[in-house]
């Protein structure tokens, strides 16, 4: 996937989640299923996603490179990474359950700072995939939590994934 069609995948779906939110009941905002995040926690876990992988792609590429290494094998497609993360979340449920177990719950009254926050996040994204060179999206290497070692386009297209499988699951449920 090209750079321009990532940013506007990313553009997109976050749009959708901007939207459904919009569309929601702020008194449903600090309220989930039993057992389950509220519809905060999960704004607050792709801000915090984003916010990280921004962190990362300020670092210096030679300290990436050296850090983590670079690929040995082409890019994925999008939906290739997207498959990837589904059977990895399905075989790794408790892994991925103890990683956000401390998850804040924010509040109403962080609501708006928080969806700020989310969109400055995003965009600050979309800023630096245009920025970084195909070459550098191609083969330096990040680590992610459940996923391993990815190739930064990779990651940059799994975040877009990442922001609708919170919004399916918050149309779905809330």
């Amino acid at each position: 996937m090209e750079k321009k069609e990532i940013i506007a995948v990313l553009e997109k779906k976050h749009t959708d989640l901007f939207d459904w939110v919009a569309n929601h009941s702020s008194e449903k905002w600090e309220m989930g299923p039993e057992g389950k995040w509220t519809s905060g926690q999960h704004i607050l876990h792709l801000a915090e996603s984003i916010r990280l992988l921004n962190k990362a792609l300020r670092t210096p590429k030679f300290l990436l490179k050296r850090k983590f290494g670079v690929a040995n094998r082409p890019v994925r497609s999008y939906n290739e990474v997207a498959k990837r993360y589904e059977e990895r979340l399905t075989a790794n449920l408790e892994k991925s359950r103890d990683f956000n177990k401390n998850l804040n719950k924010p509040s109403l009254k962080q609501k708006q700072r928080l969806l700020a926050s989310l969109q400055i996040q995003n965009k600050k994204l979309q800023y630096k995939t245009n920025k970084w060179s195909d070459h550098n999206l191609d083969t330096v290497l990040l680590p992610h939590p459940l996923m391993g070692r990815m190739i930064i386009r990779e990651i940059i297209m799994w975040t877009a994934h990442h922001t609708e499988h919170h919004t399916t699951i918050l149309k779905e449920h809330y």
